[in-house]
């Protein structure tokens, strides 16, 4: 199987997903995502858009204030060491990370656009595997909205991806009905966008739908660049190869 015949998966990792839900980053849980990409690795290629720097830093220090300055500094500080985490749980799985900051200013401008693609596609072909974050010392957006998520989106659609899987800590967004019934259930599979977003209005975030907003923009994002999104839980172990095979219960949203 030659390069080219890889499928290409953006992954967008949320700090919720990367912590298990606690304060601070697991190191299984990267371990886990190594193991299920090198698993993987003859038929598809990653690139992973991961949040956590914040999180990271918090293990570090702690730094006095709300503000978005603060919380920039902390990314600062938490975003090399997020990244040595990375390299060295993937290094004893056998694989190769590297780091690419971005802000959404990147994605304004042709010449640094096609700068992210030519040097993303160079890391790829070399068997490294971007791990991607918000370049946060210099952009406040993604701070105060979204985890991510949009850029993710971007990213993928840049990149021209074959799939794009948020990770999120609910099996994929869950129909209004179900939740207000706590029994929730997931919409498996939708093309209509519109109809997501009725879905997760006016419902208690009791499971994360808070979340949900960011990652329906998202998909809005990618669906219009023809890229299929799934969102997936991945609090559990086998997140990515399970959804692959469709072993477990997660939202497709796909292109029309």
């Amino acid at each position: 199987m030659g390069k080219s015949d890889k499928k290409r998966i953006l992954l967008k990792i949320g700090s919720n997903v990367l912590t298990k839900e606690t304060n601070i980053i697991s190191k299984n849980k990267i371990k886990n995502i190594a193991r299920q990409i090198s698993a993987l690795k003859q038929k598809y290629e990653f690139v992973i858009v991961s949040s956590g720097a914040i999180v990271a830093a918090k293990e570090l220090v702690t730094l006095e204030g709300k503000d978005v300055t603060v919380k920039q500094a902390l990314a600062s500080i938490g975003q090399p060491y997020l990244m040595r985490m990375y390299q060295d749980i993937f290094k004893e799985i056998g694989l190769l990370t590297s780091q690419c900051l971005l802000s959404y200013s990147d994605f304004e401008k042709e010449q640094s656009k096609e700068n992210i693609v030519n040097t993303i596609n160079v890391l790829v072909e070399n068997n490294y595997i971007p791990i991607i974050n918000e370049n946060d010392t210099v952009a406040t957006d993604e701070i105060k909205f979204g985890d991510n998520d949009k850029l993710g989106a971007l990213t993928a659609t840049l990149l021209k991806v074959n799939l794009f899987i948020i990770a999120s800590n609910t099996n994929g967004i869950y129909t209004k009905k179900s939740i207000n019934l706590n029994n929730a259930q997931t919409i498996k599979k939708v093309s209509d966008i519109q109809s997501l977003k009725k879905e997760i209005e006016d419902v208690k975030s009791t499971h994360g739908t808070g979340g949900m907003t960011t990652k329906i923009e998202a998909a809005t994002i990618t669906q219009k660049a023809n890229i299929e999104t799934w969102i997936v839980n991945g609090l559990n172990d086998n997140f990515i190869i399970d959804a692959i095979h469709d072993q477990s219960d997660f939202t497709k949203i796909i292109t029309k």
